[in-house]
This record gives C-alpha cells, sequence and structure tokens, in this order.
C-alpha cells in the first residue's frame, strides 16, 4: 500500500497568475453584459435569456477564482 500519500499536483505560481487573471477578466466582462443585458431586457429591447446566462456563468467564474485563490 504504497500508494495513500497524497498527490502534489499543483500549478505553478505563474501557471496559478495566468489562470486568476484571465477569471477575473472573465467576471468583468460576465458581470457586465449581465448589467447591460438586464437594462436591455427591462426596456424590452431582447430577452432574458442572455443576461441571466451571462449571471451564471459570471457567479461561476467568481467561484472558480476564489478557489484559486486559495490555492486549492
Amino acid at each position: 500500500m504504497t500508494g495513500l500519500e497524497p498527490s502534489r499536483r499543483r500549478l505553478p505560481r505563474q501557471a496559478r497568475e495566468q489562470r486568476a487573471y484571465r477569471l477575473v477578466v472573465a467576471t468583468g466582462a460576465f458581470t457586465v453584459v449581465a448589467v447591460v443585458g438586464c437594462i436591455l431586457a427591462i426596456a424590452g429591447a431582447i430577452g432574458g435569456g442572455i443576461p441571466f446566462a451571462a449571471a451564471v456563468l459570471a457567479i461561476v467564474c467568481f467561484v472558480v477564482l476564489r478557489a484559486t485563490m486559495r490555492g486549492r
């Protein structure tokens, strides 16, 4: 039973920084799309599906960003 040690599959620091940067940009972009989309949906120019999907994706990106920052 030699394989019981936890594996050390951590990303290098530079890879984590790049991932965090991309997640920050994606979270910001999805948030802007969600806010603008909600305003346009209220005005009746577009439906509510795109802003809802953008909001969900922004939340997912934010959660993954938090996990990346914790170092999991």
